[in-house]
């Protein structure tokens, strides 16, 4: 099947499909570093940093580039003190925010790729772009090493391509209108040759998978409402942090885009703030539902919002991923793919027992996709800030994962149990709203 009207896709001059996709990584990256370097040449240019020189800053935007493509930068510094030694640290610690960047320019690309390519051609292209943009990568790490930042070539060449590989995946997909046609797969002829024991068994299990997807984002969402409600109280200690810091206006725009960079990790980090497993903001530290105990942190005017001491309703903060959980067993059971409740009624026929096996079976499966998806996320949101005590700073993706894993099944039985009784009542309201409207 055909992604393409035309032998380019768009108007404009042939080429082969391997040269437009490393056009278009180059155009990507171009645009991602000017993104990058822009905030940085406004404190370059007002004396905001110590080395003055042209050179130096471009390797830190070089730097900062590679850190938003999940790139690790080694740090080595020198302490001051009366006996001065060397120190080291990892900074991993990734601005999600920053990240989307690269990956909505990589979907913008990999959907005019589609455009310009047959389905058996497309791997031309996809191949030509990331060896571009892995090669740009390679070289920026190469050029930006200094003595104080090491930077793995290998990884300054691979990493970039997680998010920017992805994006242009996803945006093909976009493209091509389903993953079965992206790659040039037949799914209803496929599916027609399976069994309908089989077909049953995808329907389920593909359901459960989007309600486990349905449980993280609803979960996430929630957990997001509670950070903004949090920022709003403590809007006056953020502030004083801002004026205690006198930066300027400009050091002020900045220091708050580069907060809005880590927005997303912060998302996750209230996430997992709910759930109950908490999140570390330091080495020892700890801070949950039941209590905060951290350690002094740096002046960091959203570090001002992280409530302190013990909490004495804390505790209901668990009822987010719970409610998560309800709205994806409602979401199933509106679905209309219990299958497996189906087959356990066909050879059982004590419903007590079949209804119960069946619903707990599909709360523990999404159950653990809404918690295997947090746990990703909760790997990808923490990291290290280099060196110090700050070496350890989010939650932990286990412990997450386990957490919102038992609260979203524990909702999943209440939703799915309750969804009969919202179902029936929400008829009952469209009949007379129907009945209202013939009198």
């Amino acid at each position: 099947m055909k992604l393409r009207a035309d032998q380019t896709g768009e108007r404009g001059l042939p080429m082969p499909l391997w040269l437009q996709g490393a056009l278009e990584s180059a155009q990507a990256a171009v645009i991602s570093a000017l993104v990058v370097i822009a905030p940085l040449v406004g404190v370059w240019a007002t004396a905001g940093f110590q080395n003055t020189q042209p050179d130096a800053l471009a390797r830190l935007a070089g730097q900062a580039w590679l850190l938003i493509h999940g790139v690790p930068l080694h740090l080595n510094t020198a302490s001051q003190g009366a006996a001065a030694y060397p120190e080291s640290g990892t900074l991993s610690l990734i601005p999600l925010g920053l990240t989307l960047i690269p990956f909505l320019l990589a979907w913008r690309a990999g959907r005019r790729l589609a455009r310009a390519s047959y389905t058996d051609q497309l791997w031309q292209a996809l191949l030509g772009s990331w060896l571009a943009y892995a090669s740009f990568g390679a070289a920026t790490g190469f050029v930006c090493r200094t003595n104080d930042v090491a930077i793995n070539l290998w990884f300054a060449g691979l990493m970039p391509l997680v998010p920017f590989g992805l994006g242009m995946v996803v945006g093909a997909r976009r493209e091509a209108g389903s993953w079965s046609r992206l790659i040039g797969v037949d799914a209803v002829d496929w599916l027609a040759r399976t069994s309908q024991h089989s077909r049953w068994a995808g329907s389920y299990l593909g359901s459960a998978v989007k309600a486990g997807s349905v449980a993280l984002m609803a979960a996430l969402t929630l957990s997001s409402a509670l950070l903004a409600v949090d920022l709003f109280i403590h809007w006056d200690s953020v502030i004083a942090v801002y004026e205690g810091l006198a930066a300027g206006a400009l050091g002020g725009a900045v220091l708050t885009i580069a907060q809005l960079g880590f927005l997303p990790n912060l998302a996750v980090f209230a996430l997992a703030w709910a759930s109950g497993s908490g999140f570390a903001l330091g080495v020892g530290s700890q801070a949950g539902p039941l209590g905060t105990a951290v350690g002094p942190l740096p002046s960091i005017p959203v570090f001002a919002a992280v409530p302190s001491g013990p909490l004495d309703y804390g505790f209901v903060a668990l009822v987010v991923p719970a409610l998560a959980g309800a709205l994806a067993g409602w979401w199933f059971l509106r679905e209309g793919e219990n299958h497996f409740d189906e087959w356990l009624s066909i050879k059982i026929r004590a419903r007590w027992f079949t209804a119960t096996v069946s619903t707990l079976a599909l709360a523990a499966i999404i159950g653990s996709v809404a918690g295997t998806l947090s746990g990703g996320l909760a790997w990808m949101a923490r990291g290290s800030a280099g060196i110090g005590r700050l070496t350890d700073i989010g939650p932990d993706p286990i412990s997450t994962a386990l957490w919102v894993a038992a609260e979203v099944g524990i909702g999943v039985v209440i939703g799915h149990a309750a969804g009969p009784w919202l179902e029936r009542r929400q008829k009952l309201q469209e009949a007379d709203l129907e009945a209202a409207g013939r009198r």
